[in-house]
């Protein structure tokens, strides 16, 4: 006397729900460390962008501008916001020598193989970066001339 029943039963659905639970949160893990990953990349990007301005904006003036938004229209189509939140990068310039010195900053979410390469020390400048000191941590990209 067997009796053939047709479904599931309910530890066999509770069980292929966890499943589908812990892969769906794996998978949103890794989409939000990819996200941030790739906030940094444009980051960078924006900031070397904004950096070639500068020099073409210093050729012509001899001297770097008093804000981004100088940069407008004739040496950037529009000033790059951050991805994440907006706002416009923090960026300073010291008039010592007739404005010969520049610190362009962001933050960043992620430890970036690109802050290899900034110039974490912008002491001499005399300048205080926005985000405590370039060099106190791998996550804040400092640029200077």
């Amino acid at each position: 006397m067997y009796k053939k029943t047709s479904g599931f039963t309910l530890i066999e659905l509770l069980v292929v729900i966890a499943i589908i639970g812990i892969l769906a949160s794996v998978i949103i893990v890794n989409l939000n460390s990819a996200r941030g990953k790739g906030n940094d990349t444009r980051r960078v990007s924006d900031l070397k962008q904004i950096q070639l301005a500068l020099e073409m904006y210093y050729d012509a003036n001899n001297q770097y501008p008093a804000s981004l938004n100088d940069l407008a229209t004739n040496y950037l189509p529009a000033v790059p916001t951050d991805p994440k939140n907006d706002s416009t990068y923090f960026y300073a310039y010291t008039a010592t020598g007739g404005g010969s010195a520049y610190l362009l900053e962001a933050r960043l979410e992620n430890d970036n193989p690109a802050l290899q390469s900034d110039n974490d020390d912008a002491t001499p400048l005399g300048i205080t970066p926005q985000h405590g000191t370039c060099a106190d941590t791998n996550y804040i990209l400092c640029y200077t001339p």
